[in-house]
């Protein structure tokens, strides 16, 4: 019966355990076994699994049994790389996305194991003391699949594309919700439940599910149109692209196999372009962007020429603008809050050509609250300003040369009506960027030092400071104790 991939890799370093353990040379294995010295080595790659007569060889020449041999057991030292090979994260894992071969990390393995278990073995605990489970490890997979691909896949826009043409979409947006249900369920046969969430209470927070068994997709009766619509997208994107391996509910809750959070990507991808064509779009943030001056009306009536949501439209500007603007160093950011407990969390963010200051901090600190994707969520709070905000903002980032100009959407009552949310879009600010957006240093434009989290931040006479500079105090000490060992 052939064998897994784990299976080999785990007999090949159960092979060079052994072969190290007794001083045998490749050459003096090959002797004693009547193996090829080439054939030795893609077997302790873990490329071969020898036949069963051949196992007996090696194991004599080895002085174990066959038994021994081909168990799952590595020992003490290896226990944690078995435990990573014998875990679905490793399987899981999206390695060829990225062009990696499991063969060669079984090779890394193979070079070095003890120090890779203990290497395996660290990142294990950090992920146990950090609360990580495997759907972290997928969502940051596919946030570095994302920006490896600079969010824009020639292949989805295509996909989008032939949709339209065989369906007969017109070319006019938006396109009507009852347009795209009617594709669903003519099409594809599904059973549309425009209430069908509203006896769950406990499901408030889901826009969508569908009952793959019945075809049917509930949904939550507070949607608005467009919230319908793009629902109906990301279904149709489901189905025209084949995604099989997909989870059942509008929002990723708890995610089985990475493919699902891959899947879900696709399909949300498909809707957005779906409800924001390309061509007409880009056309339409080129005369946006060489506007004499900023212009936040204009950029709110460029989201609803395409009756999107904010997080439609940044999806789509992060889409377009580095494919066909050039402007490659940007960064994304949804911060949510709870105006009852005062609580700001990052939930999603991507950064494109390298990673950006503004980031998410999973340690429980305080977010700058100078950054404008805050700042606006506290003035809609304190205001009581309901629908959408705009702002915009020149943030300089303390203690480096960076500056971005950041442009956010605020609005109330998302996910949930006791939730707030921003999106903000962040550009670095360099020749290219004032060259492909003509209002990049229109003066009315409010300019800002900020920084990353409250207890990071060494500006001391800040009156938005929410927490205690507890990590910069912690540094100084350490400072200054070495200061005083060193005078020693």
């Amino acid at each position: 019966m052939a064998k897994t991939a784990n299976e080999r890799i785990i007999f090949g370093l159960k092979v060079k355990q052994l072969r190290q353990e007794q001083g045998l040379s490749f050459a003096d294995l090959s002797k004693a076994s009547g193996m090829s010295l080439s054939y030795l080595n893609e077997i302790e790659k873990g490329k071969k699994f020898p036949k069963t007569d051949k196992v007996s060889s090696l194991a004599e020449a080895l002085g174990t049994s066959v038994e021994e041999l081909t168990n799952d057991e590595l020992g003490r030292n290896l226990a944690p790389v078995t435990q990573l090979l014998q875990s679905n994260f490793l399987n899981e894992l999206p390695l060829e996305l990225f062009g990696i071969e499991l063969g060669k990390v079984a090779e890394i393995i193979a070079q070095a194991p003890t120090r890779v278990g203990a290497f395996i073995s660290t990142l294990l605990e950090l992920s146990r003391s950090y609360a990580l489970r495997e759907e972290n490890f997928y969502f940051a997979a596919l946030r570095s699949y994302l920006e490896l691909h600079d969010n824009y896949f020639p292949e989805l826009e295509e996909a989008v594309e032939a949709f339209a043409r065989q369906h007969r979409l017109p070319t006019l947006r938006p396109i009507p919700p009852r347009t795209l249900a009617s594709l669903l369920e003519e099409r594809y046969g599904y059973e549309i439940v425009p209430n069908g969430l509203d006896d769950h209470p406990d499901l408030a927070m889901l826009r969508a599910y569908f009952q793959p068994e019945k075809k049917r997709l509930l949904l939550n009766g507070q949607l608005s149109p467009v919230q319908r619509s793009f629902q109906f997208g990301k279904e149709l994107g489901f189905n025209h692209l084949k995604l099989v391996e997909r989870a059942n509910t509008s929002s990723l809750l708890r995610s089985r196999i990475f493919e699902e959070v891959l899947n879900h990507s696709k399909a949300t991808y498909f809707s957005v372009a779906l409800h924001i064509p390309l061509q007409p779009f880009v056309e339409s943030v080129r005369e946006f962007f060489a506007l004499p001056r900023w212009d936040g009306e204009a950029f709110l009536a460029l989201m609803q020429r395409y009756n999107a949501t904010p997080e439609m439209f940044y999806h789509r500007l992060t889409n377009v603008i580095p494919q066909f603007f050039g402007l490659r160093e940007m960064f994304f950011l949804r911060v949510l809050h709870n105006p009852t407990t005062a609580g700001f969390a990052i939930d999603k963010e991507l950064h494109l050509h390298r990673r950006h200051h503004p980031h998410e901090n999973g340690l429980f600190e305080h977010y700058c609250r100078r950054w404008v994707s805050i700042s606006v969520l506290q003035e809609m709070t304190h205001r009581g300003s309901e629908g959408i905000r705009i702002d915009v903002q020149r943030s300089q980032y303390f203690g480096t040369e960076d500056e971005y100009l950041c442009l956010t959407m605020a609005r109330t009552g998302y996910p949930q009506p006791e939730m707030n949310v921003s999106v903000t879009l962040g550009f670095l600010l360099n020749p290219k960027l004032r060259q492909t957006i003509t209002w990049t240093d229109d003066p009315a434009i409010p300019i800002r030092t900020v920084n990353t989290t409250c207890e990071r931040c060494p500006i001391m006479d800040c009156a938005e400071r929410a927490a205690e500079p507890v990590i910069v105090r912690k540094r100084e000490k350490y400072q200054r104790v070495k200061a005083a060992l060193k005078r020693l």
